[in-house]
């Protein structure tokens, strides 16, 4: 099997895309005003302590507090001097923790919609051999490495090298590595740990102790072993650093990491967001001609299983059986894909064979195995339906790309105005690549102009420093989200003054159509789409007015109230 890793560093995103026979199988997004938090560790303060939930709230300096439960609350082996017994495992939350009391935490779970982070005080630091736990006294082998052999030298390994009182596992990439090599990593963790614990004694909670990797770390320590047959990486200064992690953690990778060139975006190229594209749909085709449908809610996932187009070609029973194994390979690669968590409700087709029943259970038991987050297959209902549970560590992919649609009220979904944003950034990337225009004018959702020119024209500044052009970006608020459109291209002095509609002294005939969000007492109109403040006009928001212009910027223009107000309805 060939696999490939694909990251896409271009514009105000990082992408990481997993290929395997050339097949999307996993997607990772991380954006910088986004930035993931499972694997940070913090210094929390508990805020409440809720004994009918066995939980606890913990600050820790995050949009909403952490919760910490009670399983996850039990101090670990470090808090205790040698020798004195561990707290009881059936503690309450009141005997492990009260109001105001310091703790430290990490968080393994992302906070959801309303539903802040979760947290545990056993923290985990992984490496690239081993993962270390530094409260609890515990050596593991991945269950992925099943030769008993190797399992049993890696345990012994670790057993011996690894530090007093403290845990171990060991991953999958270990094997076949040396006791040295263990050992290295082993002690690297054990530095971090020591220094983690020191700097959580001078903080104040709450407070951030340590960050995890950002996700191009990520992926070198926890994806990139000997299945990966290379990694392509768009952007220089990102493959020179993944050259440099390798150099000091796993030399032997750096020849197969390869640095993409060609002017076309990579995604594009290996036909990528394309793909992404298809998992965001409901409907999922199958090869024979039948279809999923996916359905996600805030307390489940629900798959449905249809035939479709196909209709067989011997008996009813036989067609039924095809599809339900077709379906339950392509739901494992669906889960995996779009990173479905939670509790999964999947309705075959009906079969009345117990046989049949038997066949598709195994194979969706067979087709999770590729995926490394955990999964149980709980079997079939009194209803006949699959019940599985998949371990929810990030949020979903469609949760990532998409936001509830303001027109429909959450019952469909748009394109995040980010990531079309992102989108028209290659987009232009491209196009500057192929074009000699000195400078072009957009035409776009007012949403998404916003997102282009950024706070105070800081991002606008920094396309245009990127692509060495003048661009210029008018909203238009009868386009979609996603519609956009380059109305004209050619020297900077053209452009110029199509895009810039005003000038200072004139007297315009507007409709203020909204109050400044930045500026409560101010109002805004559009003239031509180019976006004009008006000053203490936002009383007489939805009134025809006379505005005379005071000053202009590249991106919209400022004014104030001439004269008297024209009748709203000529």
């Amino acid at each position: 099997m060939s696999k490939e890793i694909i990251v896409n560093c271009q514009g105000r995103e990082t992408r990481v895309a997993v290929m395997e026979n050339g097949k999307l199988v996993e997607m990772f997004l991380e954006r910088p005003i986004e930035q993931r938090v499972v694997g940070n560790i913090y210094k929390g303060v508990v805020e409440n302590v809720l004994p009918g939930m066995q939980a606890a709230f913990v600050n820790v300096a995050l949009e909403r507090n952490t919760f910490l439960y009670v399983a996850d609350a039990v101090p670990g082996l470090d808090e205790y001097p040698e020798g004195v017994p561990k707290t009881r495992k059936r503690a309450t939350i009141r005997e492990l923790v009260h109001s105001g009391k310091d703790i430290l935490v990490q968080v393994t779970k992302e906070p959801f919609g309303n539903k802040g982070a979760r947290v545990t005080r056993h923290v985990t630091l992984p490496g690239r051999y081993v993962v270390l736990m530094p409260t609890v006294n515990h050596v593991g082998v991945s269950r992925r490495i099943t030769e008993e052999a190797e399992r049993e030298r890696l345990r012994k390994i670790a057993t011996e090298v690894k530090p007093k009182r403290m845990g171990v596992i060991v991953r999958t990439v270990a094997t076949g590595c040396s006791p040295e090599e263990l050992k290295q990593d082993i002690d690297f963790l054990t530095k971090l740990w020591n220094s983690i614990r020191q700097r959580s004694r001078k903080a104040k909670a709450p407070s951030l102790i340590h960050r995890d990797l950002d996700l191009v770390g990520r992926v070198i320590r926890d994806l990139l072993d000997d299945s990966v047959d290379r990694l392509v990486v768009d952007s220089v200064d990102q493959y020179q650093a993944v050259l440099d992690l390798l150099a000091a953690t796993a030399p032997e990778f750096r020849e197969r990491v390869f640095l993409f060139q060609q002017q076309r975006p990579i995604f594009a190229t290996f036909g990528l967001e394309a793909e992404l594209d298809k998992a965001l749909k409901r409907r999922v085709w199958l090869k024979s001609g039948g279809y999923l449908v996916i359905d996600q809610t805030e307390a489940l996932t629900a798959i449905d299983v249809n035939t479709g187009k196909y209709v067989g070609s011997t008996n009813l029973a036989d067609t039924v059986l095809k599809t339900n194994l077709e379906a339950a390979e392509e739901i494992a690669h669906q889960l995996r894909l779009r990173n479905i968590g939670g509790i999964i409700i999947i309705d075959f087709i009906d079969m009345t064979k117990p046989d049949h029943q038997k066949q598709v259970l195994d194979q969706l038991e067979q087709a999770v195995k590729a995926d490394k987050t955990k999964s149980a297959i709980l079997g079939l209902t009194q209803l006949g339906l699959v019940e599985m549970t998949r371990q929810k560590v990030r949020q979903a992919i469609g949760e990532v790309l998409q936001k509830p649609c303001p027109c429909c009220d959450g019952t469909g979904y748009v394109l995040h105005e980010e990531v079309i944003g992102n989108r028209i950034e290659m987009d232009l990337a491209h196009y500057f690549r192929t074009h000699q225009d000195e400078a072009v004018l957009l035409d776009v959702n007012p949403i998404v102009a916003a997102v282009l020119i950024g706070t105070g024209g800081s991002n606008l500044e920094r396309l245009e420093a990127e692509t060495g052009r003048h661009i210029y970006v008018r909203g238009n608020a009868d386009r979609t989200l996603e519609d956009w459109a380059i109305v004209l291209a050619g020297n900077s002095d053209m452009v110029e003054k199509v895009a810039l509609p005003v000038e200072v002294g004139d007297v315009l005939s507007l409709r203020l159509e909204s109050v400044h969000q930045g500026k409560a007492k101010d109002a805004i109109a559009r003239k031509d789409g180019f976006v004009i403040q008006v000053d203490q006009a936002a009383s007489l928001v939805g009134q025809k007015v006379l505005v005379e212009v005071t000053r202009t910027f590249r991106t919209y223009a400022k004014g104030r109230l001439s004269g008297e107000f024209i009748d709203v309805n000529r």
